[in-house]
């Protein structure tokens, strides 16, 4: 107790020499202050310095609020005033320990770590989702000091591992370096296409401007192959990175994330925009580094455990993305991958996505990204698959407490059930969200449910052969209802899917006017949430009213641009509008329907470009030659 005490009065008599110093004008700086505190205060007494710097404040505080005499009162205030400068210096001093003293726990965990697994404990260390990220400032500290480590090492193991984690760390920041300045200059650059894997060779989102920015070998490969819209699993395949290349991309790739995405979130003009890229953005990342896992898995150059190391790596890296993004609000509950994939990549993307999540057990996050990968199955028309992924979500979601997650997946498992004409199921999912989501208080799922439950109903009335009015007006009223409320809410995604299957349950009963009115407000708020999906499907149905009317110029034109859309992201659904134009193809003859096809180039282009224009008929023939 003694010892606690005469240590209390050594910290009392030092704030009040700092602030007697500070009153006398000898401290010019507050640098000063905080190196008296780094070499007065002892390690491990904290706990007492900071309990008579509380106490000097007390009696500080007192003596400014009950002082009448104005000389006195000015000193008692220029006296707290330098108090409270001790109290921020001892907090930046304790703040840097805490710094210090993660980053030599950071490199003890990668040193310790067993022989295969220092990789993984290195990802670990610079994981995004830990309470402290890591800084650029840090990552350099943790480098130096795992070179000092393996110094006087005679572990040739131990040796070649940390010092390939500290080379390619020192490369990475190095590679970042030059490419900060150059992480939005892309964007601004109209010849350039959308961020993802869209776009023509060399004008494909940021890539190739990355690839001259850097000068390390592997990075700058990876870029140009991206820029190229060439397989990236390929590429890792042939070309597999070793341990110091893989912590070079596990240093640039998520500080060049993190920055486009913060980018993306401080985009104040359009709050929907700047989400939709942010959206794009963590889907791009964690598909770059599943396709490279994949390509590894492939990579014939490599022992068993090496490639083990790496696949895991990349998985650990993807899963990271993963948690981070499925923490922000704007997470897709009702959208799936269609923002930055298209063709072939959207194909791959989803296994590619597959692979990393069987290494995570059920969380919150894995229940969110089955999510997005459900609704993303179920456009492509791989309705099993997406049933089986929505039913798991729900399971995770409920055993997480995530009451949002879990009635998006049961409104999802309605829609799904829709698809395969298992409309008495559909019903039942779509009850259960509707009731699930009121007691919630989850208004996007309510929405959402009411207009499954309508849709659901109207096609099973339809089914049964049901004429009665009162069983549509009854169904049409749930789908007015959850329109209603998505527009309440300003949920473009919502709004597009209550417009379209009201329109759809319109034409069902035989009121293609009406049901045109909605599908075309539908297909203006796809097009504003950017879901690829929805606007192909409301394409398609706008085509089947406008046939519906006897006005084929307006359906030929809106079943093109719904086929194309819908076989873009390798939606089996594009068949539909292939079907209703070889039928006008028929009844209007080749002549004049290639006439009508040519009479709409001017508004097909600007949408879909000259090769999308061009690939029309040879989707119609692959559609023929099909049946």
């Amino acid at each position: 107790m003694s010892d606690s005490l005469s240590l209390r009065d050594r910290y009392l008599q030092l704030i009040d020499k700092i602030v007697q110093t500070t009153l006398k004008g000898q401290i010019r700086s507050k640098e000063q202050v905080y190196k008296m505190l780094l070499k007065e205060v002892s390690l491990g007494t904290g706990e007492i310095f900071e309990r008579a710097l509380s106490e000097s404040l007390s009696t500080a505080q007192e003596q400014v609020d009950t002082l009448k005499d104005e000389m006195k009162l000015a000193k008692a205030t220029r006296s707290l005033r330098a108090i409270q400068t001790v109290k921020g210096e001892w907090e930046r001093a304790q703040s840097q320990n805490r710094a210090a003293d993660a980053i030599a726990i950071a490199v003890q965990q990668i040193v310790k770590a067993q022989t295969g697994d220092r990789l993984a404990a290195f990802l670990q260390v610079i994981d995004p989702n830990q309470k402290q990220v890591l800084s650029l400032a840090q990552l350099q500290q943790i480098a130096s000091l795992l070179q000092q480590q393996i110094q006087e090492t005679t572990n040739p193991e131990l040796y070649q591992e940390v010092q390939q984690i500290a080379q390619g760390i020192t490369r990475g920041l190095e590679s970042w370096q030059r490419l900060e300045g150059h992480l939005v200059s892309w964007i601004y650059d109209q010849s350039r296409g959308p961020l993802g894997f869209e776009g023509a060779p060399e004008q494909n989102g940021p890539w190739a401007v990355w690839a001259k920015q850097v000068n390390s070998p592997y990075p700058q490969a990876l870029f140009q192959t991206l820029s190229l819209d060439q397989s990236l699993a390929e590429f890792a395949a042939k070309h597999p990175p070793n341990v110091s290349s893989l912590v070079e991309l596990a240093v640039i790739l998520p500080f060049l994330q993190r920055g486009l995405v913060n980018w993306s979130d401080k985009l104040i003009y359009d709050s929907k925009v700047g989400a939709k890229l942010s959206i794009s953005i963590f889907l791009t990342f964690a598909v770059i580094w599943s396709a490279i896992a994949n390509g590894l898995n492939q990579a014939t150059s490599l022992n068993s455990t090496s490639r083990e190391s790496l696949v895991m790596g990349c998985f650990q890296i993807t899963l990271q993305i993963f948690r981070t993004f499925s923490q922000r609000e704007y997470f897709p509950l009702y959208g799936g991958i269609f923002a930055s994939f298209s063709g072939n990549y959207l194909r791959s993307t989803l296994n590619y996505l597959d692979a990393p999540l069987r290494q995570v057990a059920g969380t919150q996050e894995k229940a969110r990204i089955l999510t997005l990968m459900g609704y993303s199955l179920r456009a492509q028309g791989r309705y099993d698959d997406a049933i089986l992924l929505h039913q798991q979500a729900v399971e995770i979601a409920r055993d997480a407490s995530d009451r949002a997650c879990e009635i998006a997946n049961l409104n999802h498992l309605s829609r799904t059930c829709v698809a395969q004409k298992n409309y008495g199921e559909a019903i039942s999912y779509s009850q259960r969200a509707l009731i699930l989501s009121r007691q919630n208080g989850d208004r996007l799922g309510e929405a959402n449910a009411l207009a499954n439950l309508g849709y659901s109903e109207v096609f099973q009335a339809q089914q049964m052969e049901r004429v009665e009015p009162e069983t549509y007006e009854s169904a049409i009223n749930y789908l007015q209802q959850g329109l209603q409320l998505s527009e309440r809410l300003g949920d473009r995604q919502s709004q597009a899917l209550c417009y379209s299957s009201l329109g759809i349950a319109l034409l069902v009963v035989e009121q293609p006017e009406e049901a045109l009115k909605n599908l075309e407000k539908g297909l203006e708020a796809a097009m504003i949430s950017g879901d690829l999906y929805l606007q192909g499907i409301n394409l398609a149905y706008i085509a089947e009213a406008y046939y519906g009317i006897k006005n084929f110029k307006k359906a030929i034109f809106a079943a093109s641009l719904g086929m194309y859309y819908l076989e873009r992201i390798a939606s089996n659904q594009w068949r539909q509008s292939a079907g209703l134009l070889t039928i006008l193809q028929g009844q209007l003859g080749a002549e004049a329907f290639i006439k009508v096809i040519q009479e709409h180039r001017s508004l097909l282009v600007p949408a879909i470009g000259v090769d999308g224009f061009d690939y029309i008929p040879e989707l119609l023939e692959q559609y023929k030659q099909s049946m």
